[in-house]
């Protein structure tokens, strides 16, 4: 039976597929165009374009799988963040109830336990909720802040030596990188069913941005200090970024949470566990300096 991999060209669904391929089992990809199921038919996967909105197109997607692999889209452009995430997660359980789907592998969120005033974490709140009344086995993920979330600064933090962050600067918060998040993913959606769990997942300790900027300056060789942008900035920089109204609310409830250190794991009812890549590791390996 079929692994089914829904945002399959993503920064973790495509590790993903990598890996389960890379194991010799059988994948099918969802991508939302022609250019990307190409790609992934090239790779040795199965393809199929769909959007998570197309209901219809999620039944024929999921038929014939076994374990399926879902993800909660963000984006900042959205009007209704949350009624969209609803719809979506609508579809998704309308398709694997005509589906022979046995197993899902959710992406969720360290902070996905509280159920309110959390902002963009309450999509991993609803992801994790919605398949309650569902006899399919559930895993959810509840990964710590992406490494990768940093290298969106990058850049400028070379070019100006400041690294903006929402955070306090010297506030350590959990770290992962995305590779170690899709290589449990991977290795959860094979073998025999079991019970229905949560993994929280960190890497092998905290940082701050003070010790990211710290990493960026040992790499690049250039002067980088972390700067917090001030919290009455916060509504114009994320606008700025091209956010909606009501994606910039809902990310600085989110950051704020963050910020305030509550957005860590749970530590009960969950499965915690410590993955291996460091965020200098992480670093050489995104980075390849020298090549």
């Amino acid at each position: 039976m079929m692994n089914i991999i829904v945002g399959a060209s993503g920064q973790v669904g495509s590790m993903v597929v990598e890996n389960l391929l890379k194991d010799g089992a059988p994948v099918r990809g969802i991508v939302r165009s022609e250019e990307k199921r190409i790609a992934l038919l090239d790779k040795g996967a199965e393809a199929f374009v769909a959007d998570a909105h197309d209901r219809e197109a999620m039944i024929r997607a999921f038929q014939d799988g076994r374990a399926l692999f879902i993800i909660t889209p963000e984006s900042g452009q959205s009007n209704d963040i949350l009624a969209e995430t609803k719809a979506i997660l609508d579809n998704y359980r309308f398709a694997i109830r005509r589906s022979s789907v046995q197993k899902i592998v959710g992406i969720s969120s360290m902070g996905a336990q509280f159920s309110e005033n959390s902002g963009n974490l309450l999509m991993s709140f609803m992801l994790e909720q919605n398949f309650t009344d569902s006899e399919v086995e559930q895993i959810f993920i509840r990964p710590a802040y992406y490494f990768s979330n940093w290298m969106m600064g990058y850049d400028e933090a070379i070019r100006t030596g400041v690294l903006p962050t929402f955070f306090p600067p010297d506030l350590p918060i959990p770290m992962v990188a995305p590779a170690d998040v899709a290589a449990l993913a991977a290795k959860l959606m094979p073998g025999g069913l079991g019970a229905s769990k949560i993994y929280e997942l960190e890497g092998p300790r905290q940082y701050s941005a003070d010790e990211v900027a710290a990493a960026f300056a040992k790499i690049s060789g250039k002067e980088v200090k972390a700067r917090q942008i001030p919290r009455e900035e916060w509504e114009q920089v994320i606008s700025g970024m091209g956010f909606t109204a009501d994606g910039t609310r809902n990310f600085i409830q989110m950051t704020e949470l963050v910020a305030s250190g509550q957005a860590g794991p749970q530590k009960q009812g969950t499965v915690w566990l410590q993955a291996e890549t460091t965020l200098e590791d992480f670093l050489l390996q995104t980075l390849k300096p020298g090549k």
